[in-house]
């Protein structure tokens, strides 16, 4: 595609054209095609997806991990030991217009289209315990 003086008029007033630029600020800066791997920020918070994470770095060792920087840091320690585990380049993403429910993605360079890129919440079913009644309902029946 060839670029028209209007074309480069555009650019000089505008700046660089973005592709997906919503996408890109979901994704702290990359495309969804290239992640391997989401966290949100309740997840992160919490130290939830480490192992998935830990995993999933064992499976990409080019990859890149990026956190939000609208994190506190501190949320962040158990992620960054993971990565420097498997000697993962991180880098925190700041940016203030752009709102993201996300605190971690771990990103290639390249398009993988995968599916299936976040950590489900492990429902923690506690077994419900038998209502207790009084001795009086028991032994009379309900009224």
């Amino acid at each position: 595609m060839k670029k028209n003086v209007d074309d480069y008029l555009q650019e000089g007033i505008y700046g660089t054209k973005e592709i997906n630029p919503a996408e890109r600020k979901l994704f702290l800066g990359t495309y969804r095609e290239r992640v391997i791997l989401v966290l949100t920020k309740a997840q992160v918070i919490q130290s939830k997806g480490i192992s998935e994470l830990d995993q999933a770095m064992k499976a990409n060792p080019e990859a890149k991990l990026l956190l939000n920087g609208n994190v506190n840091i501190r949320f962040f320690k158990p992620y960054k030991k993971v990565a420097s585990k498997h000697s993962i380049n991180y880098t925190s993403v700041k940016n203030k217009e752009a709102k993201s429910d996300f605190g971690i993605v771990l990103t290639l360079n390249y398009a993988i289209d995968k599916e299936d890129i976040f950590v489900e919440e492990k429902n923690e079913t506690k077994e419900e315990k038998p209502k207790k009644t009084s001795l009086l309902k028991r032994l009379f029946g309900k009224k």
